[in-house]
């Protein structure tokens, strides 16, 4: 793809941080907001105890599952 080449498609995203790892993710074609945060591995190497937040999928889970299908 040449640089003069128009934008085939630019996602329109927004994030809400919520409370230390917990953000909302607003995606295009979803009524309701995506919600991230951190568990087991991920959570441990943040220092987020297992108690203080619920368990969510993170943004890498989404990476790797996306670019896996």
């Amino acid at each position: 793809m040449a640089s003069s080449d128009p934008v085939a498609y630019r996602s329109r995203i927004r994030i809400e941080r919520q409370q230390g790892p917990m953000r909302l993710a607003w995606l295009p074609a979803e009524k309701e907001p995506v919600v991230f945060g951190v568990h087991s591995e991920i959570a441990e190497h943040y220092k987020v105890p297992p108690d203080k937040y619920p368990q969510r999928a993170t943004t890498i889970d989404y990476v790797v599952a996306a670019t896996a299908g």
